[in-house]
């Protein structure tokens, strides 16, 4: 079986990552939110909180575990495009904010060989 590209891998990982956010009662409100500043992946609400979430997916760990490429330069772009979400969707700026990572890896066939939710990364 072919492997997967790395764009089609990333948006597999989304795709996992969503079903296993539902899963736990998470409501998924957008997907790939774009902005100048940078990309939000999945946006979703636990009670009276909003959480932003980053997803890296690998299928290997030559370049190291996915959650390692959420560095201070990715998380600075994350909150320019909070901000920016925020703004175009004044009705969530009551709600408690949060920013969640889920580091995915996959082997060559898409399937899940693990998955972490890394909470409040701040």
């Amino acid at each position: 079986m072919k492997s997967l590209s790395k764009k089609n891998l990333g948006e597999l990982g989304e795709k996992i990552a969503v079903d296993f956010l539902k899963k736990q009662g998470i409501k998924i409100i957008e997907k790939n939110f774009r902005s100048k500043f940078g990309e939000i992946d999945i946006i979703g609400q636990i009670d009276n909180t909003l959480v932003f979430f980053e997803v890296k997916t690998r299928s290997t760990l030559a370049f190291g575990q996915p959650y390692e490429a959420v560095n201070k330069t990715k998380i600075k772009k994350i909150k320019k495009t909070i901000e920016y979400f925020l703004f175009k969707h004044p009705k969530f700026t009551n709600k408690a904010l949060r920013i969640d990572v889920l580091s995915l890896i996959l082997d060559k066939q898409g399937k899940i060989k693990d998955i972490r939710h890394f909470k409040n990364i701040l």
